[in-house]
């Protein structure tokens, strides 16, 4: 009897509990997994790529003797800098200066020849018209006249070479910018226009950077930029990352880019300048450059952690549609900026992509959304 009633009793107390449970929400199935969300904003986004490339000096000049002689000094110190038009060889000028003497005498004999032909045309000229001397002696003393007068011009030309020869022998900087070591030393034969060189001087400021960006690249920038899905920067700027990992302090500007494509390669030359007053930059080093290439006015950014390859590689998210069920969807990314995907294709504005729970769902599982809370770290950059 005492056993029936504990039957009895248990019945009822289970009862009593279903009786007291919260009842469940119309069409929330117990168990159901929540996920958190972002939802998708388009947003104007600037794009940049970074390249390798290579300082190459401004300006570069290879000294050289325009005539031959003796070496006589050296007139700067190597390394230093040096100005245009600045002395910085002396060739021994006594030949050169003697032959300048001798052009000068001739000079003064062929003037004195060509007074007095002068003086005898018109002489003869007079006697002619009392009829004194003959037309043929007036023609001769026309044409000594003519010849007197072609002796100046050669005598004046041979001056002006002796002139400019003589200053040769002063061999000067053509451009200003840090000169380099000398080949040479006082009592040295140089020739003129010999293979070697003297010294090198460099125009370091500014500075070129050359960088190398594929041909593939390349074309489609170009037809983005035409197509409009790009917005064009009125001004490239170019920031510059040294071979330490240290960001140079000043902004350079985009000067041009080959027209050719290296047929080994298939790169294509693209050049930039910076400034370099204090010298950091020398020619040689190697450095990375982050060029901007332009807006992306409507860009939709995709956390790298919300994508998920396919055993095909192809990109995929998984989002929650408007049944707030889990859709799995085929996408086109283009590049990573941050830690963000750049979405080509396959996504619109509004989608609300699964970032965290992913393990816990897959397509059409019903899920509970929370809107996910971007950390300090999530912000979008425009490097590649």
């Amino acid at each position: 009897m005492q056993s029936k009633l504990r039957w009895v009793l248990t019945g009822i107390a289970a009862v009593a509990m279903v009786g007291c449970e919260k009842p469940q929400a119309p069409g929330m199935a117990p168990g159901v997994p929540e996920v958190e969300v972002v939802t998708l904003a388009p947003q104007a986004i600037d794009l940049s790529t970074e390249l390798p490339g290579r300082t190459v000096d401004f300006r570069q000049a290879e000294i050289r003797p325009q005539v031959s002689g003796i070496l006589q000094k050296r007139l700067f110190e190597e390394g230093q800098m040096v100005e245009a038009g600045q002395v910085l060889y002396q060739i021994d000028p006594a030949p050169y200066q003697a032959t300048l003497s001798s052009a000068e005498a001739t000079l003064a004999k062929a003037k004195a020849v060509l007074r007095n032909a002068q003086l005898k045309a018109k002489r003869i000229k007079e006697l002619l018209a009392t009829k004194a001397v003959s037309t043929q002696d007036y023609d001769d003393a026309l044409a000594a006249e003519l010849q007197a007068k072609a002796e100046l011009a050669s005598a004046e030309a041979s001056l002006l070479s002796a002139q400019i020869n003589l200053d040769y022998t002063q061999i000067k900087a053509p451009i200003s910018g840090q000169i380099g070591r000398s080949s040479v030393t006082e009592g040295a034969l140089l020739t003129a226009n010999q293979a070697q060189g003297l010294a090198t001087i460099r125009q370091l400021n500014p500075i070129y950077v050359d960088l190398t960006q594929s041909s593939t690249e390349m074309l489609k920038l170009k037809r983005q930029l035409q197509q409009g899905a790009l917005t064009a920067v009125p001004e490239t700027a170019v920031t510059l990352k040294l071979d330490d990992g240290s960001v140079y302090q000043h902004q350079g500007k985009l000067q041009f880019s080959e027209v050719n494509v290296d047929p080994s390669t298939g790169m294509v030359t693209i050049r930039a300048v910076f400034p370099n007053e204090h010298g950091e930059l020398l020619p040689g080093m190697f450095v990375r450059a982050e060029v901007q290439l332009g807006v992306e006015p409507q860009g939709l950014l995709i956390p790298q952690k919300a994508l998920i390859r396919t055993p095909k590689a192809q990109a995929s998210v998984m989002l929650v549609n408007g049944q707030n069920q889990v859709e799995a969807r085929i996408i086109e990314v283009s590049r990573a900026i941050g830690q963000y995907w750049l979405a080509e294709s396959g996504i619109q504005a509004g989608d609300k992509i699964i970032v965290s729970g992913l393990q816990k769902v897959r397509p059409g599982t019903p899920v509970k959304v929370l809107e996910h809370a971007a950390t300090q770290g999530e912000t979008a950059s425009a490097g590649e």
